[in-house]
């Protein structure tokens, strides 16, 4: 999906790429950030309290969510200057690109970088040793691994577009909603190997964040009915 986003809405606008590699750029840190403190704590604990352990990882979970949000909202205070440069810069006062198609191409970029990440772990794990399933585990590991990269993307995206609304409009109640909904979708990741009950409310959320983002992007119903009935 990450890859169609690029090729049909990023590709072709050189400022475009800067601003989603950039993006990418921006995540790579807070991950990189995240997995340092996450690193130092266990090495600084007891590595035979398994309950301890379990709770360092809820822990990195949850400090590696914040940190990306929080580095989101760094990214848009980024993003914000770089507009008042680039409308200063310009003859007639406008800056090529909006504040709306930044947050798209920024969610992008987050999105991209996460799913990279995912799918190089899960390659990590396809190379072995042993075999999915062999003790009686679920087989589904590798699919609902793909399923759950793909919703993410698109979470990523969605959250970009309704984070930036939000500092735009100094709403921050939409800010709150989008780091509610990372942890809760990093949160049910928890429930694995029972996939259903990551999956399936992941994937209502990605709906919902779906709707949300394309109303305050300026969607109507009529507009999507219309783009669904290939009317121009």
């Amino acid at each position: 999906p990450a890859f169609g986003l690029f090729i049909f809405t990023i590709a072709r606008d050189p400022l475009r790429i800067i601003i989603l590699i950039a993006g990418a750029f921006f995540w790579l840190v807070s991950l990189l950030l995240s997995s340092l403190i996450w690193f130092i704590a266990v090495k600084a604990s007891d590595p035979q309290d398994e309950r301890l352990q379990k709770g360092l990882l809820i822990f990195g979970v949850m400090f590696s969510v914040l940190l990306q949000e929080a580095f989101r909202f760094l990214y848009y205070k980024l993003l914000r200057k770089a507009i008042e440069g680039l409308v200063a810069l310009s003859e007639d006062g406008c800056s090529p690109i909006s504040i709306q198609q930044m947050a798209y191409v920024a969610g992008v970029g987050f999105g991209l970088m996460s799913g990279a990440f995912s799918m190089i772990n899960l390659l990590a794990d396809a190379l072995g040793p042993g075999t999915v399933g062999i003790h009686g585990d679920s087989q589904l590991y590798f699919l609902t691994s793909a399923f759950m990269t793909m919703v993410l993307i698109f979470l990523h995206t969605f959250w970009g577009i309704l984070f930036f609304h939000g500092c735009e409009h100094r709403r921050w109640w939409e800010i709150t909603a989008v780091v509610i909904m990372h942890l809760t979708v990093s949160g049910l990741s928890f429930c694995n190997p029972l996939y259903v009950g990551s999956l399936v409310p992941s994937y209502l959320l990605m709906a919902a964040a779906a709707a949300w983002a394309y109303l305050l992007s300026g969607g109507s119903a009529q507009n999507l009915r219309r783009f669904l009935l290939c009317k121009c």
